[in-house]
This record gives structure tokens, C-alpha cells and sequence, in this order.
């Protein structure tokens, strides 16, 4: 069996796109199909896969999974992806569109000049009940809270974006012990799910520089709903503006949220790398 595949990134935050709008996966273990795609040393190499596939409520669906197989609600940096996929594929030939996740329904506007080059995505209200996040912090919210990781103290803020947030505020995201804390945090025990972890320096009242540990992947170039959930942490924080430069190690991403209708806005690229085929 051969499975088309079209490579693409946001930021450096890449993914293999499957097209089921073409492609048949119903008797594939997409887990294994993740694992072994995502492998940079036996594999395509990638962040993980994204299934591009239809749907009855919106214009498209999209389903992610991680490098070690498990599944993610949501990807900010995938989902312009997929938009631009979408759009120049021919499949949804609309510059305002509807793609369906785990995490609802987002709204995806591209900014087309010729090619599609950078789409703005509604990401839609930050969580920040504490439980729903979700996290077993016995509060209501999660802002500024001390955690002990490995016998260390943490302050963390803890926002959901349609996944789950760890922002904690340092000096320099260049710290020796990145790669450590990331995973200690991302299966600590007050996290019942697991969770994403960013390390967060503001720089001024507009520009902040973050860098991301991935549930499920470890560290990746970007990571669009971390970038919103940083950008969310540092208002309650009084770190920030609502609208915000996030530096990433693969790029910027503009954030906005907004007081209006309380939705946090994420602009960004998309780019397309190469298509292949993996044999089953």
C-alpha cells in the first residue's frame, strides 16, 4: 500500500499532510503509521502527521498525532498548514474557511497573493479553569502558581488554547536545563493529561521570545497555540500587551487578544517542502 504525503511547515513546526480526501486510512493503525513516519533517522522525519480528511460540520477536518503515536486536539501552526493546503489544492477554494479539530471549530482567513503566504486563524477563548486546562490544581485558576519539579521550585501559569499549557516566566530560554524541566513539567503529576511547556522571556510590552517542549514530541521549532497561551499568560501577568510579536526558535507569529470578543488571533506562514510516498 502507498500513502501520499505532502510535507509542509509552519516555522520550522513540520508535518506530513495525508490527503483523505483522496486517501483511504480506515485500516491503518495511525499511531504506528505516526511513529514510524515522524522518525528522522528511519522515517520521513516530521513533528508528526496530519489527516487532511472531510467533514459535516465545517469545510475540512483535520486530525493530528505526535511522534510517539498519541493524538493532539489541536495546532495552530497545522492548521495555516492545512489551510493553504486546502486552498491551493483546489479542494476548498475559499480565502475565508471552516476546519474542524479536536478542539472545535476554527476559522481560518489567508491572505492570498498568488500563492497563499500567511493566514490569520481565530483560535478562540483561552481556558483558563484550572480543571477543565486540564490540571488538579485545586484553585480556580492557574496564574503565578508555585510547582516543585524535581525537588526544585516552578512558577507556572497554565492556560488551555484546546490544549493544555504550561507557561513559566525566565531570564533566558537558552538554559541548560531545557530539555530536563520541559519533560519533568510535561509529566508532572499535576497534569493529568500531560501538557505542553513553554519557556517565556518578555522582552517589552509587544515582543516576547518563547521556546516550546511539546507534549509527545520534545522540543519543536514553533508551536502556534503555545505562542497564544504565552501570549494569554503574559497579559494575566501584566508582562505584555494584548497584542504581541512571539519570537520563536523557527520564526514570528503575531498574537492578538482580543477584548471584544475574548479570542486570541494567530498570523503566521505556512510552507510547503516536499511530496512523497510511504509504503506500507
Amino acid at each position: 500500500m502507498k500513502i501520499k504525503f505532502t510535507k509542509m511547515h509552519g516555522l520550522g513546526n513540520d508535518y506530513l499532510y495525508i490527503n483523505c480526501f483522496e486517501e483511504n486510512l480506515d485500516e491503518v493503525d495511525l499511531a504506528k503509521l505516526a511513529v514510524k513516519m515522524s522518525d528522522r533517522h528511519f522515517g520521513v522525519g516530521s513533528d508528526g502527521i496530519v489527516l487532511i480528511m472531510p467533514s459535516k460540520e465545517s469545510d475540512a477536518r483535520m486530525r493530528i498525532f505526535n511522534p510517539d503515536g498519541s493524538e493532539a486536539q489541536m495546532c495552530g501552526n497545522a492548521i495555516r498548514c492545512v489551510a493553504r493546503y486546502l486552498y491551493e489544492s483546489g479542494i476548498v477554494k475559499k480565502e475565508r474557511m471552516a476546519v474542524e479539530t479536536e478542539s472545535g471549530i476554527k476559522t481560518i482567513d489567508l491572505n492570498v497573493k498568488g500563492p497563499v503566504f500567511s493566514a490569520k486563524v481565530n483560535m478562540g477563548e483561552p481556558i483558563l479553569d484550572a480543571s477543565q486546562i486540564p490540571t488538579s490544581f485545586s484553585g480556580e485558576k492557574v496564574i503565578d502558581e508555585l510547582i516543585y519539579v524535581d525537588g526544585k521550585e516552578v512558577k507556572i501559569t497554565c492556560v488551555s488554547m484546546g490544549n493544555p499549557h504550561c507557561i513559566v516566566f525566565v531570564e533566558d530560554v537558552e538554559f541548560d536545563d531545557f530539555k530536563r524541566l520541559g519533560r519533568a513539567l510535561e509529566n508532572h503529576k499535576m497534569f493529568p493529561e500531560r501538557i505542553n511547556v513553554e519557556f517565556v522571556k518578555p522582552i517589552d510590552k509587544s515582543h516576547i521570545r518563547m521556546r516550546v517542549w511539546e507534549r509527545g514530541a520534545g522540543e519543536t521549532l514553533a508551536c502556534g497555540t503555545g505562542a497564544c497561551a504565552s501570549a494569554v499568560a503574559c497579559v494575566l501577568n501584566d508582562k505584555s500587551d494584548r497584542n504581541v510579536t512571539v519570537h520563536l526558535n523557527g520564526g514570528d507569529l503575531k498574537i492578538k487578544w482580543s477584548s471584544e470578543d475574548n479570542c486570541v488571533y494567530m498570523e503566521g506562514p505556512a510552507e510547503f517542502v516536499f511530496r512523497g510516498e510511504w509504503i506500507i
